[in-house]
């Protein structure tokens, strides 16, 4: 194959280059103070942002950068973002070139790219930008045997190892879209995937750890399958090391070791800059799957340049995001952003607390020299509550750590603060979307934003989103105008049209991020919550209408309604109101003054349960759904990825010697 037009970035205050690719027009912007909250109609663009100058890479449909029209204080009920574009059209690369390869061909090729921290195997391993390289074309080299080519899609489904990122990047090698499914999915939720994505071939591996147990994804995969009525033509299995090999029926599985060892490896295959970079499925409203669809060059820049600007690295820094790659976080922040930019980025299989103690983050980060971590509030939570002086933590020295970024959900301020002494350094909140791909809003480390802004905010408009407006309604309403700047969906997987109803029908000219906050006195932006029925429980997306069609099936359930509750320690959780065939009981007077204090009178509210532990999943998250079965009285599954599935029988003995039928 021939070498691919490479895309090399030269990012500075008021030029970028991309070479290989369509120029673009140069647009500059004055800095003033935003005063006038903007309101849906025919107003001329105001010139007026929060950043430094940032020339948008842009395509030749696209006018001058919009800038940010923002609030004095007012409320905000939902933000909209800008129209969906052709990046760079008539452009072409390669994303793998460009994440790897390149960083060889310039001399960094001894530079660690993947650093592999697995306190559940035991394992740490380094591996750098040559060696993944060659892993990497050699994988590719697989596939391309094995019929994958330019466009077909490949379902990877497996847990944090080394080995799912190059499959990512062996798929991004080829033109081949993958979309990587989360470990934790059950064998039903894999089909509906495997059914709507259609892949030519799944990549799995054989276990998943968990502390004190393993995950065996074989069975989940063939089960999967028998469920499906889409069948790929083969299903490359990771035997992990120091465990019992396994297989498939002959014909559709083969073994990741042996095709290796006969491969030969593959070059970059150059790609339209609007090419399917991955389809990321994401909850969502309704019953169809939410495939987000990435495109390659836009996202390529938009990743690069937030990997300096906002979060302030230079190449060669160890960065961490403790996520999981089936995130959107994890494809952005573990895999892509940070090796385009040559970071060397952390890969942790591990939980906050219990992987051994709640010292786990910081020792990853003492023991590596991160330079800069992006974690979520649940995370630093749980840490907080086994740790609360963080005194395990601090037995670990930061000397490199410069930053500490927070998203997924809304910090609340007390965790604000305990974070801060804990680490040392600004802890900083932002606000983004799986459909985003990367920051709306944020501060810019890298544009020299203040590193003490106010607590609760989630920042500034990054540049790009310069067109945010602000709908005032009774609640605040956040809109982007369109087009959307580059790294944002593309669309969804074979559903153009329920991504124009679902982001674009309801304001004409505007993406809706239905996201609800306000915006003070200084540009600030302060998200507080889902405007539409999609409830952000501990940064995972549930859908209130999947709830209550559960608590509906109970015999003794009429009607009901679901929405999020805060919470002290798990940020939002879901709340039942249930009208029950059989009338009302009135739950202790304590608790029904605390509920019309601190939720108002409208909010029902059962009996406080004392319990001994919260089931986890291996990424830190609880499984609300499960719990809202269960206390609802419905039957409930548990996730293999939960840690301790005991907890649950805790639970059930608690919710019937204390529940009696709920209160309204």
């Amino acid at each position: 194959m021939g070498r691919p037009t490479p895309l090399v970035l030269n990012l500075k205050d008021t030029s970028n280059e991309l070479l290989g690719l369509r120029p673009h027009t140069s647009h500059t912007h004055s800095e003033t103070p935003r005063r006038h909250l903007w309101c849906l109609g025919p107003q001329p663009p105001r010139r007026e942002t929060n950043h430094k100058h940032f020339d948008l890479l842009k395509a030749d449909r696209v006018s001058d950068m919009i800038t940010l029209g923002a609030g004095g204080g007012g409320g905000v009920t939902g933000l909209l973002l800008s129209s969906v574009i052709e990046t760079f059209p008539g452009g072409k690369l390669n994303m793998c070139h460009n994440a790897v390869d390149r960083h060889v061909e310039s001399g960094r090729g001894d530079q660690p790219a993947i650093i592999y921290d697995s306190p559940v195997s035991g394992t740490k391993k380094v591996t750098t930008f040559r060696e993944l390289q060659e892993q990497v074309s050699r994988l590719a080299g697989v596939l391309a045997r094995r019929g994958v080519g330019t466009g077909d899609l490949v379902v990877i489904y497996m847990p944090m190892v080394p080995e799912a990122m190059v499959t990512m990047l062996a798929c991004a090698r080829l033109g081949a879209p993958h979309s990587l499914i989360f470990g934790g999915f059950a064998s039903k939720e894999l089909s509906v995937r495997i059914d709507h994505a259609k892949p030519k071939m799944i990549v799995t591996a054989s276990f998943g750890l968990e502390p004190g147990r393993r995950v065996e994804y074989i069975p989940l995969v063939e089960k999967a399958l028998e469920l499906s009525s889409h069948q790929p033509a083969h299903v490359l299995i990771y035997n992990r090391p120091h465990m019992e090999r396994v297989s498939m029926r002959p014909g559709l599985s083969l073994d990741w070791d042996e095709e290796m060892a006969r491969a030969q490896p593959h070059d970059c295959v150059p790609v339209p800059s609007n090419h399917p970079l991955y389809v990321l499925y994401t909850s969502g409203t309704t019953g169809t799957p939410k495939g987000i669809v990435r495109d390659t060059a836009g996202y390529a820049v938009m990743l690069r340049w937030t990997m300096a600007n906002i979060y302030g690295l230079r190449p060669g820094d160890v960065w961490w995001a403790a996520s999981d790659l089936g995130w959107v976080v994890g494809h952005s922040y573990i895999c892509y952003g940070p090796l385009l930019h040559g970071n060397s980025t952390i890969l942790y299989e591990g939980k906050p607390v219990g992987t051994p103690d709640p010292g786990a983050f910081f020792r990853v980060m003492s023991e590596h020299g991160v330079s800069s971590m992006f974690t979520a509030p649940t995370a630093l939570r749980a840490i907080r509550q086994q740790d609360p002086e963080a005194a395990v933590g601090k037995r670990y020295p930061l000397n490199r750590l410069r930053s500490l970024f927070l998203a997924g959900e809304r910090c609340d301020v007390e965790t604000l603060d305990w974070a801060k002494r804990s680490f040392g350094v600004p802890i900083l909140d932002h606000w983004w979307q799986t459909e985003t791909g990367s920051a709306i809003t944020s501060t810019c480390i890298g544009l020299g934003n203040s590193l003490t802004p106010p607590a609760g905010q989630a920042g500034k408009p990054v540049p790009g989103y310069n067109g945010l407006m602000y709908l005032s309604l009774s609640l605040s309403l956040s809109l982007s105008r369109l087009p959307l700047p580059p790294g944002a969906a593309l669309s969804l997987w074979q559903n153009a049209a329920l991504f124009k109803e679902l982001y674009f029908t309801k304001f004409p000219g505007f993406y809706d991020t239905m996201d609800a906050g306000y915006v003070d006195e200084d540009g600030f932006l302060y998200i507080m919550s889902r405007s539409d029925d999609v409830i952000n429980v501990a940064g995972h997306r549930l859908s209130a209408g999947a709830l209550e069609e559960s608590l509906l099936q109970h015999p003794d359930v009429v009607d009901c309604a679901v929405m999020g509750l805060d919470d002290s320690l798990k940020g939002v959780v879901p709340l039942a109101m249930c009208v029950l065939r059989n009338g009302e009981q009135e739950v202790a007077a304590e608790a029904v003054k605390l509920v019309r204090e601190t939720i108002g009178p409208v909010a029902a509210f059962r009996k406080v349960l004392f319990v001994k532990g919260l089931p986890k999943t291996r990424s830190g998250k609880i499984p609300r759904s499960a719990l809202a079965d269960l206390v609802n009285g419905k039957p409930y599954k548990i996730s293999p990825t939960i840690e301790d599935p005991d907890v649950f029988k805790d639970i059930e003995k608690q919710v019937r010697a204390a529940l009696g039928p709920p209160a309204l």
